[in-house]
């Protein structure tokens, strides 16, 4: 009688169909048995190019963020206990927590904005422990983490207010001192200029009065973060970003492979990142001929050469060929072809002035070579202080290689010509892609011309030494800021870079 009152509750309609419901379930069930010891990648087929993240609230501001004519000011404040535990994660695992704080950007309030630290090599110093001065590339790097003001930074505004933005903007990098500059970073800045200026696509930057919980202010670069904005201004496509500890090798079809070597910025849901790994194997497995053939098929080889030209004519160290892996891939959606973006150029400017066209832009003057290939140049040779060839006194900053990095041709593949290196960022690098296309003779032709036109537009016009100009002027109107030496050293070698290069074969042309 139980069973019979209890079936009469169930809706007329179930019990009419019990036995097709049944059957489902059985089915689901069998379904779950099989597949559940199965991986499922997810693939995503559809060619729209929408992104899924939506903005609650964009605020306008006063000044235009990256307006780098005038110094802006950002002031940030923050718990110390927080701070305290944003360290101590660091230190202990690596992670990269976000605290809450409250930032005053050129007068407008923004309550609750996401910080955490930014860097890789560059935090070396933090997770030793200690905090005191030192460590990063070199132990050039000025961090101290009695002094936040002058920590490298990453400031996220929809980190704990879902859908904000700041003119557009879902973050904001603040950029160390040291390095391969000097503590204004100057030698970023002019490049990011000159970059502009010759029409190349790069991230925007500022100057700022930069202080943390009621600090004295001190003069910080301030550096348009590679977003889903940054994504949306180059055009319709998807941006990759390039991981330091990543690699550029073929792992197999397998996309959770490629996990730790490149990251999607924009349009998740909607693309994936097929095209990349598609890339990547092609490069590491065509032959030669396939390689000169139809690379074109593949990327935008007119901007590569731009790319690698620029690199060279710099002298940065970095690129994606550099320890850093400091570079995004652009996936152009109409034209199925990608495209290198720089990232992080406080490398640049820091070599050997001399350095000819056709050689690699090494650190110290380690590895010079042609055609993209290590070379066997002689550190140290004429520098004061038994410095590194191209850093007088030595290495950025005066100190020694981070641990476990090796110069190019010692170590683990340290240098490596086969473009792996070493996981990790632990060797110097190298890149299958740049090496290949600098090895080749099909492509020497683009390259040696976009090399001679983007020397006009950086060095022959000028522009470099126009650059630094301005620049120290916004410096000069920050309290504090005395960048004159910095100012000055950076223009000799922008003097001795001009003056070498027009005496190259590639620049007159033969």
């Amino acid at each position: 009688m139980l069973a019979r009152r209890l079936a009469h509750r169930i809706p007329v309609r179930v019990r009419h169909y019990w036995k097709l419901l049944a059957t489902c379930v059985a089915v689901l069930l069998a379904l779950v048995v099989t597949f559940s010891t199965v991986r499922v990648a997810p693939l995503v087929t559809s060619a729209s190019d929408e992104s899924g993240d939506r903005v609650s609230v964009d605020i306008a501001g006063t000044t235009d963020l990256f307006d780098a004519t005038v110094a802006h000011t950002l002031r940030l404040t923050f718990r110390d206990k927080d701070y305290q535990e944003l360290l101590e994660a660091y230190r202990t695992d690596g992670e990269k927590e976000y605290l809450e704080a409250d930032l005053v950007v050129d007068g407008v309030n923004l309550p609750s904005v996401g910080l955490r630290l930014k860097g890789n090599s560059t935090l070396r110093s933090i997770a030793g422990g200690g905090g005191g001065r030192g460590g990063g590339f070199g132990g050039g790097s000025t961090i101290n983490t009695a002094e936040p003001e002058t920590m490298p930074w990453l400031i996220r505004f929809d980190q704990y207010v879902d859908g904000r933005r700041y003119q557009g903007h879902r973050e904001i990098a603040v950029r160390v001192g040291g390095m391969g500059g000097g503590a204004a970073v100057l030698n970023e800045a002019v490049a990011l200029n000159v970059l502009a200026a010759a029409g190349e696509t790069t991230q925007r930057y500022a100057y700022s009065s930069f202080s943390v919980n009621g600090s004295p202010a001190v003069a910080r670069l301030i550096v348009e973060h590679p977003d889903e904005n940054f994504a949306t201004s180059i055009g319709s496509g998807v941006l990759y970003k390039a991981l330091a500890a990543g690699q550029f090798t073929d792992q197999g079809d397998d996309p959770t492979a490629y996990a730790d070597d490149f990251k999607q910025i924009n349009l998740k849901g909607s693309q994936d990142l097929q095209p990349v790994i598609d890339l990547v194997r092609w490069v590491n497995t065509s032959s030669d001929a396939d390689f000169d053939a139809h690379l074109a098929d593949h990327l935008d080889v007119a901007s590569f050469a731009r790319y690698a030209a620029t690199q060279n004519l710099l002298l940065n160290f970095d690129d994606m060929a550099g320890p850093g892996r400091n570079y995004y891939l652009w996936y152009d959606l109409s034209s199925r072809r990608f495209r290198v973006v720089g990232w992080d150029y406080n490398l640049t400017f820091s070599g050997d002035a001399s350095q000819d066209p056709h050689e690699t832009v090494s650190m110290g003057g380690f590895g010079r070579g042609g055609g993209g290939q290590p070379g066997g140049g002689q550190p140290g040779a004429g520098q004061p202080d038994g410095g590194q060839a191209g850093f007088p006194g030595g290495f950025p900053g005066g100190g020694q290689l981070p641990d476990g990095m090796q110069p190019p041709g010692g170590g683990q593949n340290g240098g490596a010509p086969n473009g792996g290196g070493m996981r990790g960022g632990g060797g110097f690098g190298g890149h299958k892609l740049k090496e290949r296309f600098l090895a080749s003779s099909a492509y020497r032709p683009a390259y040696d011309q976009a090399y001679r036109e983007l020397y006009q537009k950086i060095y022959g016009n000028g522009a470099a030494l126009t650059a630094v100009d301005g620049l120290a002027t916004v410096l000069g109107t920050i309290d504090g800021t005395d960048a004159k030496t910095e100012a000055d050293q950076l223009r000799a070698t922008i003097r001795q870079r001009t003056e070498a290069l027009a005496a190259s074969a590639v620049i007159a042309g033969s």
